[in-house]
């Protein structure tokens, strides 16, 4: 049985675990390494058991305590080239990340202490964004968060998952009757930002397969969406796509303070 909680999933900050009794792994670090060490205190989860971290890109709300996770946990960081020679040059990193770094080749596996890891990229307006499709104790983990739109390579990976963690970031009214500027909500809509409940719902209608049992809806916007908004969207499509109701767990992840943990 694995186990997943966020810390956070948001513009504030965002920071997910997955694991197994005797291993884990953390996706991003825009969490604080107090409330990480807490949330595994109350729910007996070893922190020795983490064999690293994973980082999608190199804006602040996903490694704003990638210094300190590097400085507490003394763990591994992983991330493509591209994504660590920014963090190698990233005022909150360059300092500490050093002795933690490791490369994921292009295209290729990486085993991390018998966790398998590829990672694919995603549109998104940082240097380099990404993806991770995970495989533990034989399951199949996918997670694209801050998603300008869904490739065929997201979804080829998508559409092999068991749990897929996918972005529904803002209802499309909201968003263009809200105060944003006009240059922040083409920034936000325009296939480099952030994804759509629609757009979502609409991924999530090619992607369902029989083997899928989990959907997380993560980084809704605090201003831009709602999550009743988020959840009506996937879930009629999902409706749409056949699922008999109880079949696929969905569930929108907090922004601000840590989910439960579940089991996968």
């Amino acid at each position: 049985m694995l186990r997943f909680f966020s810390l956070s999933s948001g513009s504030c900050g965002n920071c997910y675990y997955l694991g197994s009794q005797d291993k884990g792994i953390l996706i991003d670090a825009g969490a604080s390494c107090r409330k990480l060490v807490k949330m595994f205190k109350e729910n007996n989860i070893d922190a020795s058991t983490v064999m690293g971290v994973l980082v999608t890109h190199s804006h602040l709300d996903h490694i704003k305590f990638l210094g300190s996770f590097c400085k507490k946990l003394h763990k591994p960081v992983y991330t493509t080239a591209v994504i660590d020679e920014v963090l190698a040059g990233h005022s909150f990193t360059s300092a500490v990340i050093g002795p933690y770094r490791n490369i994921i080749p292009d295209g290729e596996e990486a085993d991390i202490s018998g966790i398998s890891v590829r990672f694919f990229e995603v549109p998104h307006d940082a240097r380099q964004t990404v993806g991770y499709a995970i495989t533990m104790d034989g399951h199949r983990f996918v997670i694209m968060t801050d998603v300008g739109r869904v490739t065929e390579e997201a979804m080829g990976y998508a559409s092999r998952a068991d749990t897929l963690v996918i972005e529904s970031n803002y209802d499309m009214n909201m968003l263009m009757k809200g105060p944003y500027t006009p240059e922040l909500k083409k920034r936000i809509a325009e296939g480099c930002g952030h994804l759509s409940n629609d757009e979502c719902a609409a991924a999530l209608k090619k992607i369902v397969h029989p083997g899928l049992k989990n959907i997380f809806l993560c980084h809704l916007s605090e201003n831009n969406n709602t999550p009743e908004l988020a959840y009506a969207a996937s879930s009629s499509a999902l409706q749409e796509a056949g699922v008999e109701k109880g079949t696929v767990h969905l569930r929108c992840l907090p922004r601000t303070y840590p989910s439960p943990v579940f089991n996968l």
